[in-house]
């Protein structure tokens, strides 16, 4: 199985830049009880789930940590109004991305590693061509520009594990109280390809969220249809 990561395309020239921010958030946990860490996840972003009508949705609009029991009972207040099996850890965020933009962008734009937007057209072009869980919802901002795209940002999936050939032979296990696994980034990563999905063209990788990646249905339909702004790098599966 061959699988791509998505980069963006430096070289092409664009200027596009979004200055905007997910409306609602899960706090970060404070001093955990099990590992003493304080951490929130990176990459864990919900744009299409809409909290406007979720009763305490005033309490998860400032970034901030929390104790254990305080984020416990956020997390299980929240879990009853999400989708079943919506992955949920310290600092996911929701709801479109909402702020200003400014500057040229590609038909396929990431303001961060980790976060993928495209134009309407692009996302519904790559729908009706096949491409599988492709789910996006409109973001909200202002640009200087009246002509400026209307941009989607994407809701993937998470999917997929390192293969253990690439990890630390030292690594902890995670903590039994919050799940953090403290170890880095690994240069080069494999993929495990018994974990890879079947069903879905794009997705976040579930040991590393920020890491984006994409099947060669989406690469070949991306290069036909000749859209700009993202390059892709075959990484390696075993």
């Amino acid at each position: 199985m061959n699988v791509y990561k998505l980069e963006s395309d430096v070289a092409a020239g664009f200027t596009g830049e979004l200055r905007a921010t997910h409306p609602w958030l899960l706090p970060g946990l404070e001093n955990c009880s099990g590992c003493g860490h304080t951490w929130a996840a990176t990459g864990l972003e919900y744009p299409c789930i809409d909290l406007t009508d979720f009763p305490h949705q005033a309490q998860y609009r400032k970034p901030r940590a929390e104790p254990e029991h305080v984020l416990t009972r956020m997390t299980e207040q929240l879990r009853s109004w999400l989708p079943q099996g919506t992955l949920l850890e310290p600092g996911a965020r929701f709801g479109p991305m909402t702020g200003t933009a400014r500057g040229l962008f590609g038909e396929l734009h990431l303001p961060m590693p980790w976060t993928l937007c495209m134009y309407r057209e692009v996302l519904e072009r790559l729908q009706a061509e096949g491409v599988r869980g492709l789910q996006g919802c409109r973001i909200n901002v202002r640009h200087r520009d009246d002509q400026a795209p209307e941009l989607f940002e994407l809701q993937l999936e998470h999917h997929g594990h390192f293969h253990p050939d690439c990890l630390p032979a030292d690594r902890k296990p995670p903590c039994p109280r919050c799940g953090l696994e403290s170890y880095e980034l690994p240069d080069p990563y494999i993929l495990d390809a018994q974990s890879l999905p079947t069903t879905v063209d794009l997705f976040r990788l579930a040991d590393w969220p920020t890491l984006i990646f994409a099947t060669q249905r989406f690469v070949d339909t991306v290069q036909r249809l000749d859209f700009d702004g993202v390059v892709f790098r075959q990484v390696a599966v075993r």
